[in-house]
């Protein structure tokens, strides 16, 4: 039996564990990074301390089986980040202190993290990040974790949402248009945008 509810922060090891069974864009990424938690450092940690409110996780007899994970207001989040989440991160792990390329990727993000466009934020200040188990992935819940997302957001008056996604994460580029939102034209290399209205 599964059960869905906010996050509890007896849950954050396996809001982790998520994290890096998903990260190599949706597959196992205990194969590429050495140390199991940084990828949840950028990724997942943050976003559970700082706004449970707008995080849920679904839950089975296995524990914790993925989640999806909001903030409101991306520039606030970055700004609370900046102060709260990232220097103690950044004494812990020097740039050039990882030990395999993967690794020094997540520990740069530390350092310099990533920033989305002001003109995407203007329309679409929210973002979010959501991951399911393979055990769990094919039975709606991904649709379920979003709709709750996205309910708990429009309650707080956030009146759009975008998404960042890795180009070959070909599960990810299907998925999110199947749930309701747009994808934004590409630009550059980066990764691909998705948006979505919520008043």
């Amino acid at each position: 039996m599964t059960e869905i509810r906010h996050p509890l922060p007896h849950d954050l090891p396996g809001i982790y564990a998520i994290c890096l069974v998903t990260g190599d864009v949706g597959t196992d990424g205990s194969r590429v990074y050495e140390n199991p938690h940084l990828i949840g450092h950028v990724y997942a940690g943050p976003y559970a301390v700082r706004h449970p409110e707008f995080a849920f996780v679904v839950a089975d007899e296995h524990g914790i089986g993925g989640y999806v994970l909001a903030a409101p207001d991306t520039r606030a989040f970055e700004a609370w980040e900046e102060s709260e989440w990232w220097p103690a991160l950044r004494t812990q792990y020097p740039v050039g202190s990882a030990a395999t390329d993967a690794d020094s990727a997540l520990v740069a993000l530390f350092h310099e993290p990533e920033r989305i466009s002001d003109d995407v934020l203007e329309r679409y200040p929210a973002h979010l990040h959501i991951d399911l188990h393979p055990r769990l992935q094919g039975q709606g819940l991904g649709r379920v974790l979003i709709g709750k997302a996205l309910d708990a957001l429009r309650e707080a008056g956030v009146t759009g949402l975008h998404l960042a996604v890795d180009p070959r994460n070909v599960g990810g580029l299907a998925f999110y248009p199947r749930v309701g939102f747009t994808r934004q034209e590409r630009v550059g290399d980066g990764p691909i945008v998705f948006t979505i209205e919520l008043d």
